[in-house]
């Protein structure tokens, strides 16, 4: 499984800060109501006063709050069979009061009780003060979220009696099922995000402390009204602050004031197989190679694979053209580097190094990252050894065969039978050999090739790493993300090791998806412990690190149905409501750059958790929302954006009948 595979999470994660981000995060879907004079913000107490003080002080509106109570159940109050409401209305699940034999005189006694609350809450928020009137307002209703609803069907039709204009129901959070029964009852219904599976309210959030008294009080006596300079269209802010970015190159004096000195430049991409993501990647990594002295290229691809291309580039090995060299990639998916786009690369970094070469100057390589390469990279190391210390080679295969009794060339089958004890574990015997190789790299480097001597060792720690991390693919999948992403930091590390030179240090850049190269401390995944190799190089190395994340809005796309699948051409569904694609695609721009790492509104803006598109190589259009979006903070998450809106499918180097003949579209929204 790759990083970038779809995975359908079991446990929601949280989206936002706390109650006063989710209030600014609703505010931001409320702005039609902007400045209405008929407005009134009601928020249900207590959790949904700070959320509700948030959505009244950007909207302009007055706030005030509706005490709502949850009638629990007798023996368990944690289930709800209804609520009251102020006025003493109360709301009955009849299916729960019927299904757990709750008599009359029971709901009497347990609504007698919560009475005597709200009126003591009553008399503690207003402190004398009236409730406000409803009568012929729109009246929006703000919880931090809903997870049955009793509470929310209460407070409406609590203010419903009151005779308003017009009901809005707001919550950062609710079942789908929730918001879709609320949006046929009150006349609209937002729902900022609808978690899959739902588990509860505070899952939402990563501070969901309980608001006290004392809160809601002072809230409920600050001023909501004339209190905020009027706010923006959000999409009016992105689109002062973007550069055009034709074919999705932005200007090279915009380039150069982002990258600076950095060392590494971090360049993602949203699917493995869009053909403008990289074809304006490329571009931009041959200006810096040419003009701003980059001697590398490290990309989320197997070592070995690489090296064969980085061999091809350099002017040695035996392959005659960038198609013969780019032909190690046969693990699926060939097509995520046997391309057209890295084709043309390959070929244009060849003829770069051949005048380099000839200038006396250095030239740029072509490295992997990745680590599914185990077995291949233990016939390098074999291989090179063979060459270098025949009795060495002997020994690193006794060590290596190890697999050969457990797996054979099946990197999962291992891993299964060792991680649950249907065959033997080869950890000590790749530490071994690792331990050796390394050893001797003195001794080795002075009487052999260096570059090499580097290869073997890349290749062996790959060795180690890849065992590692097949034991740990079939445990928690965020430990085996967090293995592969650490190797792919150490890798580049190494890498950058390599390339220094006496006052010339290592400048490479790195091509991944946006969920290695984004900074997952900026996403919903850093909940689950789960890290990214941006976050590993930004921690590593700071301002020496700049990250550039591509989106796209609709078009086509190169993916997979399944695991090992052919390569299709499939439609990109458009952009989700409330996505950070969506809101690209209102600036109007179809090709922009945007600095997210600027102080400013347009940061702002970006700093909003919002839902945002991962396609990997398997694309599953019927399940989209769960498999390929996530809630992230794209302000922190990267450095700069690069938005084309229509992008298309990347041509396979053999594209095969079934990407040829293409997908037709999907209906919209099905399946979600």
């Amino acid at each position: 499984m790759t990083s970038t595979t779809p995975v359908l999470r079991d446990n929601p994660q949280p989206v936002f800060r706390d109650r006063r981000e989710a209030g600014r995060t609703l505010a931001a879907l409320l702005t039609d109501y902007r400045d209405d004079p008929d407005v009134l913000v009601l928020g249900l107490a207590r959790g949904g006063v700070p959320v509700a003080w948030e959505v009244a002080a950007a909207l302009g509106a007055p706030l005030d709050t509706l005490i709502v109570r949850k009638l629990g159940a007798p023996g368990n109050p944690e289930y709800a069979i209804g609520a009251l409401a102020d006025g003493g209305r109360i709301v009955l699940n009849d299916d729960m009061v019927r299904g757990l034999r709750v008599t009359a005189e029971q709901v009497r006694s347990i609504a007698r009780d919560e009475a005597r609350e709200l009126a003591r809450r009553e008399a503690v928020y207003r402190a004398g003060r009236a409730p406000l009137d409803f009568a012929g307002r729109t009246v929006i209703l703000v919880d931090d979220g809903l997870a049955t609803g009793a509470s929310m069907f209460a407070a409406v039709e609590a203010v419903r009696a009151g005779e308003p204009k017009r009901i809005v129901v707001a919550v950062p959070a609710a079942p789908e099922s929730t918001c879709r029964e609320f949006g046929a009852l009150v006349e609209e219904m937002v729902c900022a995000t609808m978690p899959s599976p739902f588990l509860a309210v505070g899952h939402s959030f990563w501070n969901f402390t309980q608001v006290t008294d004392a809160e809601v009080r002072e809230l409920l006596a600050t001023p909501t009204t004339g209190v905020r300079a009027p706010a923006q269209d959000p999409a009016a802010i992105l689109r002062a602050a973007a550069i055009e970015a034709p074919a999705g190159v932005p200007p090279e004096q915009e380039l150069t004031d982002l990258i600076g000195d950095a060392r590494f430049v971090l360049i993602g991409e949203s699917s493995h197989g869009t053909e403008e993501f990289y074809a304006a990647r490329a571009a931009i990594t041959s200006w810096l190679i040419s003009e701003h002295g980059f001697t590398g290229v490290a990309a989320e691809a197997d070592w070995p694979d690489a090296y064969r291309v980085d061999r091809f580039v350099r002017g040695y090995g035996p392959d005659e053209s960038p198609t013969h060299a780019l032909s190690g990639f046969e693990r699926f998916p060939g097509w995520m580097w046997r391309n057209t786009v890295v084709r043309e690369f390959v070929d244009w970094l060849r003829l770069h190094n051949d005048g380099q070469r000839r200038a006396g100057l250095p030239g740029a390589g072509f490295y992997g990252l990745d680590l599914y390469s185990m077995h291949r990279s233990m016939q390098r190391v074999v291989e090179y050894l063979e060459q270098v210390d025949p009795a060495a080679a002997q020994r690193a295969a006794r060590r290596y065969a190890c697999f050969d009794r457990t797996s054979g060339d099946d990197g999962q089958a291992y891993g299964f039978a060792a991680a649950f004890g249907a065959g033997e574990s080869c950890q000590a015997e790749v530490v071994r050999q690792l331990v050796e190789l390394q050893r001797d790299i003195g001794e080795l480097t002075e009487t052999h090739d260096g570059e090499a001597h580097f290869d073997a060792v890349r290749n062996a720690w790959t060795v180690r790493d890849a065992e590692a991390y097949y034991r740990a693919m079939f445990g928690d999948r965020v430990t085996s993300w967090n293995m592969r992403d650490e190797h792919m930091a150490d890798t580049l590390d190494a890498l950058a090791r390599h390339l220094d030179r006496p006052g010339a240090p290592a400048r490479i850049v790195v091509w991944a998806h946006n969920s290695h190269i984004g900074d997952a401390r900026a996403t919903e995944m850093a909940a689950e412990g789960q890290l990214s190799l941006g976050q590993l190089i930004r921690d590593r190395h700071g301002n020496d690190c700049r990250t550039i994340g591509f989106t796209t809005g609709g078009g086509t796309v190169t993916a997979a149905s399944n695991w090992g699948g052919d390569a299709e051409r499939k439609t990109v569904r458009p952009a989700l409501p409330s996505s950070l694609e969506e809101l690209l695609h209102d600036t109007g721009i179809p090709e922009l750059f945007l600095r997210t790492d600027i102080p400013g509104p347009a940061g702002d803006v970006l700093r909003a958790p919002r839902l945002e598109r991962a396609i990997g190589v398997i694309y599953q259009p019927s399940t989209e929302r769960q498999s390929h979006y996530f809630h992230a903070r794209a302000a922190d998450r990267y450095d700069a954006i690069i938005h084309i809106d229509h992008t298309t499918a990347l041509e396979p180097l053999y594209p095969g009948s079934v990407w040829a003949t293409g997908t037709t579209p999907e209906t919209y929204p099905s399946g979600l």
